[in-house]
């Protein structure tokens, strides 16, 4: 079960662009020191909702075989 929510993730991304370092996650009110820790923060939620650092879904691989020789 991840720490973080969708909605979390979200919000925070919202905040960073906006350039904002106060976010709102429901009823509770969190003020960030900077832009490097709200960036590490962003990092954290993608590593435990696995996302990537695009933030576009969890990482795959598709193997594709040639038989020709």
């Amino acid at each position: 079960m991840s720490v973080f929510t969708e909605a979390q993730y979200q919000t925070l991304v919202q905040a960073i662009a906006d350039g904002a370092l106060t976010v709102k996650y429901q009823d509770k009110l969190v003020t960030y020191r900077s832009l490097d820790e709200m960036l590490k923060i962003k990092k954290m939620m993608e590593d435990d909702l696995g996302l990537n650092a695009a933030g576009k879904g969890p990482f795959r691989t598709i193997a594709v075989h040639d038989k020709q020789l």
